[in-house]
């Protein structure tokens, strides 16, 4: 069973997003660093880019495929997380602690899950 935590919200595309200092963070989910495998590269886009929810920000490459990344919400990227980009294995060692992206001047966000709805979600994937 993978861990996604209770505190946290979720999108039907795998990724986890949480407010914190009236900034949103992003990251993968247990589900997508499991599924996708080894990661070896992380694209991120820069600071002040501009995000939109459901379009993709980023893309991800492990041994097995290149994924792209979508964003939960739409705003502005405040700071993106270097030290996934010097060692993307990061994310598969611990998926909620090594964060993306994180966004301010949030305007609008994808529909939000709760952890017990995106176990769903990963149960019918699984």
């Amino acid at each position: 069973m993978f861990k996604n935590p209770e505190e946290l919200k979720y999108t039907k595309t795998h990724e986890w997003v949480k407010e914190e200092d009236g900034l949103w963070v992003v990251g993968l989910t247990d589900f997508a660093q499991d599924a996708l495998g080894d990661i070896v590269f992380v694209n991120l886009p820069e600071v002040g880019d501009e995000v939109k929810a459901g379009e993709a920000f980023s893309d991800v490459e492990s041994v097995k495929a290149v994924s792209d990344v979508f964003s939960p919400v739409s705003g502005e990227v405040a700071e993106v997380n270097e030290a996934i980009v010097d060692d993307p294995s990061l994310v598969n060692s611990d998926c909620y602690e090594n964060w993306l992206i994180k966004v301010k001047d949030v305007s609008a966000f994808e529909e939000l899950l709760d952890a017990a709805a995106y176990e769903e979600v990963c149960a019918q994937e699984a």
